[in-house]
This record gives C-alpha cells, structure tokens and sequence, in this order.
C-alpha cells in the first residue's frame, strides 16, 4: 500500500480523464475518494482495526486541508451508513442552518474592489463539526487524536499543487479574494500556488491540534467558534454562541423505493435526492428505456425530458419541519406512468431537424444561462463538494460527503479555515433552499445511493457536482443497462432540459445521435470531454461473485484501492 506522504500528486494517473483509473477487485476493505493521499490515509486507519466511520471522519478533516477549494472544517456533511450488527440504514444530515431571528447576512467586502465579480453568499451556521461529532458518539472507535494526525500533517507541510486544484481554485477565485485574509491564505505570494508547489495552510494545524485536544466541542463551543463568533460580530452579523448550537445534526430514515431487482435507499427530506430519483428512474422505467441503444438519440431525448420533470417536481418538496410532504407520491407508478404519458405523447411526429436549423441561436441560451451556464456556455462556477465511499473489514459502508457549500462567512478565514458561504435561496423553488424557521436545514445539498439485493448491500455511489442532475444517469446506466460500475460513471453526462430543449453534455457524443436528437426538436451544446461539474462519483461494490471491489469516477483526481 502507498505511503500518502510520499505520493506525487503530479503523476498522470491522479489526473482528471486518465485512463489509468481502473476497478480494484477482491478486496477485504475498500476506499474511493476524490483524492489520493485521502484514499491511501484511509486505508491506513482500517488496516489499524478502524470502523467506516472512523476512515471517514478522518477522510473529511483531511479533505479540508488538501482541498480547501472543495471543502473545509466549517463547511457540511451528510452520510448513508450501513451498519453490519444491527443491519439498519441511517441518514445524516449535518447541513448548514441559519440563525433564528436574523436576516440574511451577506457580507460587503473590505475595500472598493475587492472580490471583484463576487456575488456575497449568505452566513451560515456551520455543520461541519456537529455532523462529525454525532457520527462519532454513535459508531466511532479512535481518538480524536488520532483521527486529526494526518490533517495535521498535510496542515503544517502543506501539499504539492495539482492542474485540477489550481483550475478549481481560480473558479472560486471571487470568493476567495473576498477578504485580505482570504486572499493572503490562497495568495500567500500576491498569485495562486503553481502546479508542482506545496501549499501549506497557515493556522489550520493549530486548529486541528485544538480538535485533537478536545474533539469537536472546539469548533462548536470552544475557542475556534468563539473567534468565529467575534468574526460575525465584527462584521455586522449578531450572532451569539448560543447559535452555534441551536440546530443539532438530524437522523433521518433514508427515503427507499424499488428498481427492478434492487431496493434503493437515498437521502430523505430535508434533503430531496431520494425523491428525485425515484420519481426520474420511475419515469424512465415506464417509458421503458432500455430498450433504446445507451446514449443513443433516443435514449437522451427522454432522459433529459425525465432529468427536467424530476427537478422542477421535487421543488415543491419541503424539509419536515416546514410542511407534511406526501412521501409515497414520488415513487407512485401510476405517477410515474402518467408523467411517462405526458412525454411520449408530446414526442415529435415529424422530423425537426430543419426547424432547428432555423431556430438555433449561437451563443448564449436565454433562460439556460441565467440558470445553469455562464455568459460563454459554460456552467457555473460552483461550490465544490469532497465524496468518500467506505466499506470496512467488518462489513459496515459508508458514503458521506463534506463541502464548502454552507461554511460560514463567504471569504473569511477563521483559525486558517477558509470559507465559502451558503447560496441556498430562501424563498427558492427549484435547487439549494431554506426556509428560516428554527430546525431547518439546507436542502438539496447531497447524492448518496445504497442498492440492496435480497437485503444484502451490494453497491454504494455517490458524488458532488449537481447531483440532481448526475445521480439519475449513473444509476440508469448500473439498472437500465447493467453496466459495470467505472463504465457507467465513465461515460458522458449532461445537464437536461431546463426551459428549452437544449442539452449541454460532454464533448463525447456521437455524430448519429446528435442527429437524431435535432429530429426530436433537441439542441446539443458541448461542455468539455471532462466536465468536473457534472460529478464525481465514488462508488463500492459487490461484484457477479460477491467479491468486494472499489471505483472511481474519471472526472477528477478521485483514487480508488482497498486492503488485499
């Protein structure tokens, strides 16, 4: 097994698109993360005897050092474990909150000028250590110590800069230029860290020492959420210590449904994935999709007609604590089948393809943009999300997920923590919501997937990256074409419908099916052959013979090994 301290993260294979990345098979232990010194660190913890969780408490600090463009210590985190002694499946749900009794604060920047381009995000109350903590009261074994000792490490000598990390970063790079102190942490030298320079995080190691000496109370109550307190109050947000606590980590029961052989569990309201998927993969069941060719013409028109219903549908759904969601309506067949109904009976009759001559406009796509592109076609820089996908030697999985998305103070950097802030609406429909009343929580923050046969685990995926939009097409390659794991995240995702008929998706496609797609009325428009915002995934497995195995996604520097 490699040593994480020694492993040159400019090698090809830790690159995004490498063919290099392959399935590990017959494993006792696996680990798949999005990148390789966690993968490595990991498999460390469970060779000592350490639980799932265990490994992913650890893989989530040390995330927050090695990738402060995708996550942090003051960011989210939600999880789907399977635990092998009591065979139950629970969620949690540690996202971001806001303050009862307050307004929105989006923070002004220091000086005219500063964070040029930057649209202030909200102030949150962070999730991050909560969420740890609750994981650790319930099924931790190790120290905190020793769950801190390779973050600290990375901390105090920093990492060796990757293309993708410096790409990642420039694209929040308004946000982190926010506040001097933010542009002093990822600008040490007045420019970004080149590719091939290590980037130690000043600050954080003491940070983590503090965690170390006194778990996470020290990010909750003690002397770091004391300075981030003090933080907000000096920028005119009002809080006090008793918010940092007023909206514990929620367990939830994970949201089930049926796809053909396979009970799935997903993430339940406050958070909509499961929903969602089900009512997409239920759709595209009765339209009966696998008999079209895999990314044929076909096969995308109504994926991106079942991607669009999905999202604006699951809009309506409100966290518990709000409303009283119908939680059978989503996975209703004859829901699905009169949904299924409205497409194919408004599927074009004719052959569009001289209408769409006509109409396409170059450039920028109206509505598409102010939704999901920027002004170049593009889509948005988004706030980025770390996944780890775990299953120990005593047989418990665990998928969880920390991001910046819901960390603190967008641009401010407290104790070396830097952060990004909260863009969920609060009085959004579609996408990242809350509503501010007392218990609520971010929604639509998170993808987690758990497939069981026969009552058994047998599969575990999740991913960042407008999961909304990713998770669908994962899960219809593994259960519509029983594709083997790497090949279905391996192929080419889009984005969907949103109010036209234009799909955006990964330069990989076709000549045949873009053709048939503009007889169908449907625009194509290409992102990168790799398009790191359209997900992730980290996926464990059972493969044909019940051998445990492990992949990753080709998009980003994700690794995948286990213990032999």
């Amino acid at each position: 097994m490699l040593n994480p301290r020694e492993i040159n993260l400019s090698e090809a294979r830790w690159l995004p698109g490498s063919a290099s990345k392959h399935t590990v098979k017959g494993v006792k232990a696996a680990v798949s993360s999005d990148n390789a010194v966690v993968t490595y660190s990991l498999l460390q913890i469970l060779e000592k005897g350490g639980t799932a969780v265990d490994a992913g408490i650890a893989g989530c600090l040390l995330q927050g050092v090695l990738e402060p463009y995708m996550t942090n210590l003051a960011g989210t985190v939600t999880a789907l474990y399977y635990d092998a002694k009591t065979r139950q499946t629970v969620q949690l749900d540690s996202t971001s909150t806001f303050p009862s009794g307050l307004a929105l604060h989006r923070p002004m920047p220091a000086r005219p000028g500063a964070g040029w381009g930057a649209a202030p995000m909200a102030s949150s109350i962070p999730g991050f250590a909560p969420g740890l903590k609750a994981l650790h009261e319930r099924y931790g074994s190790f120290s905190w110590s020793d769950l801190c000792e390779e973050a600290i490490w990375w901390a105090d000598h920093g990492n060796h800069v990757s293309e993708f990390e410096r790409e990642a970063t420039m694209d929040m790079h308004a946000v982190f230029t926010y506040y001097p102190e933010a542009r002093e942490y990822f600008k040490p030298n007045g420019r970004l860290v080149k590719i091939g320079e290590r980037f130690p995080k000043p600050g954080l190691g003491d940070t983590l020492r503090g965690i170390a000496k006194e778990g996470p109370d020290y990010m909750i109550q003690g002397d770091w959420a004391k300075a981030y307190v003090a933080k907000a109050n000096s920028l005119g947000w009002q809080i006090n210590l008793a918010h940092m606590t007023e909206n514990p980590p929620r367990w939830v029961e994970p949201y089930r449904f049926r796809v053909k052989d396979y009970e799935i569990a997903c993430l339940a309201l406050p958070q909509q994935q499961g929903q969602q998927q089900a009512l997409i993969l239920g759709i595209l069941d009765q339209l009966h999709l696998e008999q079209y060719e895999p990314y044929s013409g076909e096969h995308l028109y109504y994926m991106a007609q079942a991607l669009r219903i999905g999202n604006f549908h699951t809009g309506y759904m409100n966290d518990t604590v709000v409303a009283n969601p119908d939680f059978d309506l989503f996975r209703d067949p004859a829901y699905h089948a009169y949904l299924a109904r409205l497409i194919e009976s408004n599927k074009p009759k004719v052959d569009l393809s001289e209408h769409m001559k006509l109409t396409v406009k170059p450039g920028p796509r109206g509505s598409l943009v102010s939704e999901c592109f920027a002004s170049d076609d593009r889509p948005k820089a988004s706030c980025g999300s770390c996944e780890i996908s775990i299953v120990d030697t005593y047989g418990n999985w665990l998928q969880i997920m920390n991001t910046i998305q819901g960390s603190g103070i967008a641009g401010a950097v407290v104790g070396g923590v830097p952060m990004g802030g909260s863009s969920a609406a609060a009085n959004g429909f579609e996408g990242m919501q809350i509503k501010l009343v007392p218990g609520a929580r971010t929604r639509l923050i998170m993808g987690h997937t758990l497939l069981f046969k026969n009552g058994q685990p047998v599969l575990m995926t999740g991913s960042p990256g407008n999961p909304s939009f990713s998770q669908a097409q994962m899960l219809t390659n593994l259960l519509f074409y029983k594709m083997d794991p790497y090949t279905a995240g391996y192929l080419p995702r889009m984005y969907g419908f949103i109010n036209d008929t234009t799909i955006l998706m990964e330069d990989r496609i076709r000549l045949e099916t873009i053709q048939t797609l503009r007889k169908l009325g449907a625009d194509l428009v290409v992102s990168e052959p790799w398009d790191s915002h359209t997900g992730s995934f980290q996926t464990c497995f059972l493969d044909e013979n019940g051998a445990l195995c492990t992949t990753v996604d080709p998009r980003r520097c994700g690794v995948a090994d286990g213990l032999h």
